[in-house]
């Protein structure tokens, strides 16, 4: 009976140091777990920027003038008159007839307004202004055009505004698109090899990152033609000791 309990002893105490030894395994495992995991939660965050200007590769010019006359039928025999003088000058500056549209004239008759004052104190009956526009990616003519407008000034064709309002387009970011990012990334990376190297740490994999949006905007109010085209990627890395 003694041998027999001995042996249980000596059995329950070695089955115990296994135990023991199992658990405080364990407990080096997870914890060396936790440290890892708190190492690769370590990461720094960056952005990288690409800049390029560009030109306008399409120019949308519309051209608007009004005119005023108290004979309806006369009205519209100038707006044509004056339209195809207009359709000929941008003609005559290599404009093709595909570029250029014209819009149905917006005629107000100053007696049919509601709130109209029955043409007291007014000279015309009836106002119209027309537009013509061009759209068209000859971008230069269509700067060198908006300085001869002088032509029509001369014939009697005021335009209003005189390009004020024209806009032009970039239609061409897919072609820099790629270019773009790829130096955003190296921007970003650059940035974030530094800090890492400033805090005695080892850069590593990418955590997550953004690629930003793409903006397009005028490089000033003078020259609208030339574009700023920018975009911003966040970029975040793990740092490691």
């Amino acid at each position: 009976m003694a041998t027999d309990k001995n042996r249980f002893i000596v059995e329950s105490a070695i089955l115990g140091l296994l135990l023991f030894a199992g658990l405080a395994s364990f407990g080096y495992l997870v914890s060396k777990s936790v440290m890892d995991m708190k190492r690769l939660d370590r990461s720094v965050e960056v952005k990288g920027l690409s800049e390029r200007e560009v030109t306008a590769d399409i120019a949308i010019w519309p051209i608007t003038f009004n005119v005023a006359d108290n004979d309806l039928t006369a009205l519209y025999e100038t707006i044509q008159d004056k339209n195809s003088r207009v359709v000929a000058f941008l003609k005559e500056n290599g404009f093709e007839e595909k570029e250029i549209t014209i819009s149905a004239p917006s005629v107000v008759d100053k007696l049919a307004r509601e709130y109209g004052d029955n043409g007291s104190g007014n000279r015309f009956r009836y106002t119209a202004s027309s537009t013509i526009t061009v759209y068209s990616p000859k971008v230069d003519g269509v700067r060198n055009a908006m300085i001869k407008l002088v032509d029509l000034g001369r014939q009697g064709i005021a335009i209003a505004g005189e390009g004020y309002n024209t806009e032009y387009i970039y239609s061409k970011l897919n072609d820099i698109k790629p270019a773009m990012i790829e130096e955003a990334t190296k921007s970003a990376r650059a940035a974030a090899e530094k800090f890492a190297k400033d805090s005695d740490s080892s850069l590593g994999k990418i955590k997550h990152a953004n690629q930003g949006q793409f903006s397009i905007e005028n490089r000033d109010n003078s020259t609208a033609h030339i574009k700023k085209v920018r975009v911003v990627s966040t970029v975040e890395y793990y740092l490691s000791d």
